[in-house]
């Protein structure tokens, strides 16, 4: 019966370290107190990287990705004009932005990245909008991402 017990403790416990999200293995929860080092900086990165992309919604302008801040599967879907249409849109429903605020990191056990998840801040307190940069082990953006805020990763 002890065994029994212990078994099912160290399965629950590692259950609560990985869980699988759209098929991904992802990770526990990372806050910004519980970082290396190297996940501050990428988180560093990852937070200029996402506002220069949500800064469009103020100034219309876009500087595109370079090849040392972004795959090229990103490069080429933040065309100037997608951003800025984003941009638009997002202004008008939302205001003016602000700014991000850090709410986690979360790593992807699948393919060695990490996703830095930020609430992004708008004029209008309607504005419930996260932003998902995700990083890779050669510290690029793999993935950019908004989505309605949810305060639970899915």
């Amino acid at each position: 019966m002890k065994k029994i017990f212990i078994l099912i403790c160290i399965l629950v416990l590692y259950s609560c370290k990985t869980k699988k999200v759209d098929g991904k293995l992802i990770g526990k929860s990372v806050s910004v107190n519980e970082m290396t080092s190297e996940e501050a900086i990428q988180k560093n990165k990852a937070y200029e990287l996402g506002k220069r992309v949500l800064m469009t919604c103020n100034t219309s302008k876009f500087k595109p990705f370079s090849k040392s801040e972004a795959t090229d599967k990103v490069i080429a879907n933040s065309t100037e004009k997608k951003v800025k249409e984003i941009g638009a849109k997002y202004s008008l429903k939302y205001g003016y932005f602000k700014d991000l605020d850090f709410i986690e990191m979360v790593p992807n056990k699948t393919d060695n990245t990490n996703i830095y998840r930020f609430k992004a801040l708008f004029d209008y307190a309607k504005a419930n909008k996260e932003l998902r940069v995700t990083m890779n082990s050669e510290n690029k953006i793999s993935a950019v991402t908004t989505k309605d805020w949810n305060d639970d990763f899915q």
